[in-house]
């Protein structure tokens, strides 16, 4: 976990005995043996980097017993195979040096230069500074190691290196940490590994969790597996003849690799789809490496003249590759006594990305790293991320956020420019919206899909071609977050809702404080600039926040009372010699003419105020009808009817969190409100009443019949948007001369 010491927690005996640093040495022995892709001056740099890591580790040990240098000779020796340069290299000696060894940062730059000193300080976890949890702790942390990881993608390949080798040697640690190391490995550095395009490590790493997290089940599966493998060995080996023959009676030079599904992988099959072990037909496969890209498809007419294809079993990733590079031809055949059989065809080029992704780059010895396209393998992807991080504080959220975005299978879609577009399964219209950008999301208003207009939360399929409908006004809906799937639609609406409910809280809090300083015989708010800038610093300091904007803020929504920042505001404004106005307090006072018990001034209200403001939903108040507001903690301004009786049990609770509200002279919308109409049962009367409704011009938003079995009289529930209670007679009135209607009425709670 990026919270703690997961990689085999030190010991610190006074001294390591002789024979663990003579094993300590043989493994930077193998190491070294693996360097033959680098120059005399790497190998020297690498030698004195594993020197400085020696020294810093001395007398450490793993859980198993060897000294604590074997495990990041292990790492480096994984980055090794990957071909990563001598920097990437020496980090990875050195990467628990600063968090372990009390080495720092200052320190490696001056032994070592910055860009090896970044890398290390990339892979740092943050458990030097206090965080309320754990989940805060792992949330920032990640977000270090991901904006490190833009700046250079070694990092993460470093990463992933050090969980394979704690992950390869878990058995040493406590039960006890099995399932939350595990957990996040199958969460968070798999989908990574796959994202990055190392599919090797990626299966590696399921099977290494699936293992700790579900012991039982590994074994049961392993054993199945085996018996498998020898029953079908027959079936396998013919099959392989059979192609290689074919192959060579057509001339073609091909390599041909058997494939077999990995334990985790057979297991999310049986789970997923409530199959048996006998159930999973397609757990062994071949690949088949041909010369040329044309190759491949000749290849697949090759495989489907010897045996007949699968329906709906054909993938072509080469003409359209998946997000983070890979490209195969995927085919499903049915072979010898009639087994499915999976093969996949793809050039050398395209094996070595599917295995390696991000890797291929360091395997292919580009002379220019930062113009090679493998360096941009799942940087949209990264981008994303990034984006998520701008946007999201809180770590939670955050972390929810990029455990959406590292979900690896995706569906392809088409703008109607033909241009392609990859997102996670099940992503909806808005995820597509979102992902072209985020004013095209912000301002979307409908859709079309393959020429149909199609709701919001249509999911998408592969192939649909996705038209967005954009309006300058519209803006995000709250809801769309209950089905938006992908992380950066999900942090972007909630972004934008966010940033608008601070600013019509600002604005609401200004006006409250406006009011409750008049009330004390000051005309306005001060200027924060000039003269009385020492004065709002008091205010601050009074009541704990940042800045007058945040104050204000506060205040909109419900967190400070307008009242009680006012009278103080009056006394700080006093002591610079600015006296209350007497004639304007007895005016205010007069003109409020209110219940004593609702404290604070008048807020008139237009149906504008957005998120800020609140029309309760127990009540449902419309122009016309008396109301009082409510200052919830931390919800903003919640109005109530005046006889509601949820509202007078909050003013008998909370009386100085209320203050006067009124309605403008003309407000800007509807408001929804709910209609109990009493009918006799017959056919077509749900559409007269509708009818009725609709030609008193308002709007039906909701219907509710209960799940009771109809009867002679039966209730139902409308709710209608309305624009005051004049417009709510008309309603009435309409409802009362429909035939069937027995009786019309507005609910009240």
């Amino acid at each position: 976990m990026i919270t703690e010491a997961d990689n085999g927690t030190l010991q610190s005996p006074a001294e390591q005995a002789h024979p663990a640093a003579s094993a300590a040495a043989a493994s930077f022995a193998a190491l070294l043996g693996k360097l033959d892709y680098l120059g005399p001056t790497d190998i020297e740099s690498i030698r004195q980097a594993y020197r400085f890591a020696d020294e810093a580790h001395l007398g450490q040990l793993r859980k198993n017993g060897d000294p604590y240098i074997t495990h990041p000779i292990a790492v480096a020796a994984q980055c090794a195979e990957w071909k990563l340069d001598a920097q990437a290299l020496m980090a990875a000696l050195m990467h628990d040096a600063i968090e372990d060894c009390g080495v720092t940062k200052e320190e490696l730059v001056e032994r070592f230069g910055a860009p090896v000193a970044e890398l290390v300080d990339g892979l740092t976890k943050l458990e030097k500074l206090e965080f309320d949890t754990r989940e805060q702790n792992q949330a920032e942390s990640f977000r270090k190691m991901l904006l490190a990881m833009a700046k250079d993608v070694r990092v993460i390949l470093i990463k992933l290196a050090d969980r394979t080798h704690n992950m390869r040697t878990m058995g040493d640690m406590p039960r006890s940490k099995w399932q939350r190391i595990s957990s996040e490995t199958l969460e968070i550095y798999a989908p990574i590994a796959h994202r990055l395009g190392l599919n090797f490590t990626y299966r590696e790493l399921q099977d290494l969790a699936f293992r700790f997290l579900h012991p039982w089940r590994y074994e049961v599966l392993s054993k199945a597996l085996n018996k498998s493998r020898n029953r079908r060995r027959d079936l396998i080996a013919r099959v392989q003849r059979e192609v290689e023959a074919d192959f060579v009676r057509h001339g073609m030079s091909v390599r041909i690799m058997g494939r077999e599904k990995t334990l985790y992988s057979v297991y999310r099959k049986m789970d997923s789809k409530h199959l048996s072990f006998s159930q999973v037909t397609d757990i062994y496969g071949f690949r088949i490496i041909v010369p040329e890209l044309t190759d491949c498809y000749t290849g697949l007419g090759v495989l489907h003249q010897l045996y007949k294809p699968l329906p709906g079993k054909f993938r072509d990733y080469v003409a359209i590759p998946k997000v983070n590079g890979y490209q195969s031809l995927h085919t499903t055949l049915i072979g010898p006594f009639g087994t499915n059989i999976e093969f996949q065809l793809r050039t050398h080029a395209m094996d070595v990305v599917a295995e390696s992704g991000v890797a291929a780059h360091w395997l292919y010895k580009a002379s220019e790293p930062n113009s090679d396209t493998s360096q941009r393998l799942g940087t949209q992807w990264l981008q994303s991320l990034l984006d998520i991080q701008q946007e999201t504080r809180d770590a939670a959220e955050f972390w929810d956020h990029i455990k959406i975005d590292l979900f690896p299978d995706a569906v392809y879609v088409f703008t109607p420019k033909s241009k392609i577009m990859a997102l996670p399964r099940g992503a909806t219209v808005m995820d597509f919206a979102y992902a072209i950008h985020s004013d095209v999301g912000n301002h979307t208003v409908s859709a079309r899909i393959n020429g149909e207009q199609r709701p919001l939360r249509t999911e998408l399929a592969n192939g649909d071609v996705v038209e967005i409908v954009t309006a300058e006004k519209a803006e995000p809906n709250p809801t769309w977050l209950s089905f938006v799937k992908t992380g950066r639609a999900r942090s972007k609406i909630r972004h934008h809702l966010k940033t608008v409910a601070q600013e019509k809280s600002h604005e609401l809090g200004e006006r409250m404080l406006g009011q409750a300083l008049r009330s004390e015989g000051i005309a306005s708010l001060p200027s924060e600039v000039g003269p009385h800038h020492a004065t709002w610093e008091k205010l601050l300091r009074f009541t704990g926040n940042k800045s007058r904007a945040e104050l204000l803020s506060d205040i909109g929504m419900g967190k400070r009372i307008a009242s009680m920042v006012g009278k103080k505001l009056a006394v700080l404004l006093a002591e610079t010699g600015l006296k209350p106005d007497a004639l304007l307090i007895s005016t205010e006072r007069y003109a409020s003419g209110r219940d004593e018990s609702v404290s604070q001034g008048v807020v008139t209200l237009d149906g504008s105020e957005g998120l800020s403001v609140q029309y309760a939903p127990c009540c449902k108040p419309i122009p016309g009808d008396r109301i009082v507001g409510y200052l919830g903690r931390g919800e903003g301004l919640v109005v109530h009817a005046d006889d509601c009786p949820t509202g007078k049990r909050l003013l008998l609770r909370d009386g100085e969190r209320f203050l006067e509200v009124e309605w403008a002279d003309e407000p800007v919308r509807s408001f929804d409100t709910t209609v109990i109409v009493t009918v006799t049962n017959g056919k077509g009367v749900l559409a007269r009443v509708a009818s009725s409704i609709a030609a008193a011009e308002a709007d039906i938003t909701h219907v509710d019949m209960g799940d009771e079995p109809a009867q002679t009289a039966t209730d139902i529930r409308f709710s209608v948007a309305v624009r005051d209670r004049q417009h709510l007679a008309d309603v009435l009135r309409s409802l009362k001369r429909t035939p069937s209607v027995i009786k019309a009425q507005r609910y009240k709670p």
